[in-house]
Formats: structure tokens, sequence, C-alpha cells
């Protein structure tokens, strides 16, 4: 394989990580959207799609061992194929975490909600703009902007605290109200751990720039 076509293949992986990101990010769109109309079909769509992001991370994986198996990689080669692998581990996580928004949407199909949903979805629109600008800085290489995204991450954190303390009041206000609540700090957390995701990936970004591994999590 020459150096040409291994480049070729390199870009063809980063094609392939914009594709499944954008599964993704429509995955956690359309499951907050269920959650807010109580719509159970969307649900099940969002559920039925998830094999859609679970093969397309095999594919990818499935790519990054043949192009080590059919040259021996540079150094910097390898360090950009195996986050990719790791990447792609983080997107199909996002899109498991879809997955069980959905499925809270059809345990509370038959219920009024206890309160309009305005910060769920406030939390999801953040976390969709860090998923779409996670993968974009790692496509480009950007370390400045993977350390921006990261702040992004403790508005969502902010977020999640005060939505915490808000449903906890409910909670105590009637008990009537624990599961729904449950229910719905369960959606927060999931959007937390999407957000916490998509700082592995800048990471990663940083990472293969730099050969700096920091944790942006702490």
């Amino acid at each position: 394989m020459t150096r040409g076509s291994f480049d070729s293949d390199l870009h063809k992986l980063h094609k392939d990580l914009l594709r499944m990101s954008s599964i993704v990010e429509k995955q956690i769109h359309t499951s907050i959207e269920a959650l807010v109309h109580q719509d159970t079909d969307v649900a099940d769509q969002v559920i039925k799609n998830d094999d859609l992001a679970d093969n397309l991370q095999k594919e990818i994986e499935d790519k990054c061992i043949k192009l080590i198996a059919m040259q021996q990689p540079l150094a910097k080669d390898l360090r950009y194929i195996f986050t990719t692998t790791k990447i792609v581990t983080d997107l199909e996580r996002m899109a498991d975490h879809a997955v069980d928004i959905a499925k809270i949407v059809k345990r509370l199909k038959t219920e009024r909600y206890i309160k309009e949903l305005v910060d769920i979805p406030k939390m999801s629109t953040i976390v969709e703009e860090m998923i779409r600008k996670s993968i974009d800085a790692y496509v480009e290489g950007n370390v400045e902007e993977a350390y921006a995204i990261c702040k992004m991450d403790d508005e969502i954190d902010a977020i999640y605290k005060q939505v915490f303390t808000e449903l906890l009041e409910y909670m105590v206000h009637d008990k009537s109200n624990i599961n729904q609540a449950t229910q719905f700090l369960f959606v927060c957390k999931f959007l937390e751990r999407v957000a916490d995701h998509t700082t592995n990936i800048c990471e990663g970004t940083i990472y293969l720039v730099t050969g700096e591994a920091i944790d942006l999590n702490e």
C-alpha cells in the first residue's frame, strides 16, 4: 500500500466518523423530542435505529484493523487509528444512551408530566453541539476547539445540578412524583454521560496533536 492510498484511507475513516456522529446526534435529538411529546412511535424508531450506530462502529473498527494489517503504520498513523477506535466506542455508547432515553419515554407514556420540560431539551441542544464540534475538532486537529468544548461540559454539569435540586423538591413535596422525577433525573444523567464522552473525544484530539495525555473529566 502506498503512502497516498494510506492517507486516502485515513480520510475515509474521518468521513465515516462524521457519518456516525451525525447518526448519534440525530438519535439523541429524536429521543428528547419523543420525551417532550410523549411519542412512543418515535421512541420505538430510536430503539430500532440503534443498529445503525452499532453496524457503523463495527465497520470502522474493521477498517482500522485492515489498515494496520496491510501496512506498518508510522507512530503518528497508529495514534490516528487507535484514537479512531476509541472515538467510535464513545459514539456507540452515546447512541446507547439515546436508546435508554427512548425506553424512558415508553415507561412514561401514560403519565401526565409534573412539569414542562425546559432544561432537558436545553441540555440536549448543548450536547448535540458538543458531539458535532468534538468530531470536527478531531478531524481538523483543532486543540483549541477541543478545550473550548470541555467548557460546554461545565455548562451541562451546572444544568444537571439545577434540575436535580428542582426535581428533588417535587419528590419531597409529593411522593407520587417520585417515579416520574426519578426517570427525568435518569434522562439528565444520560445526557451528562454523553457530554462526558465528547470530552473523551477531545482528549483524543489533544493527545493526537500534542502527544499529551490529559483528563478533561476531572
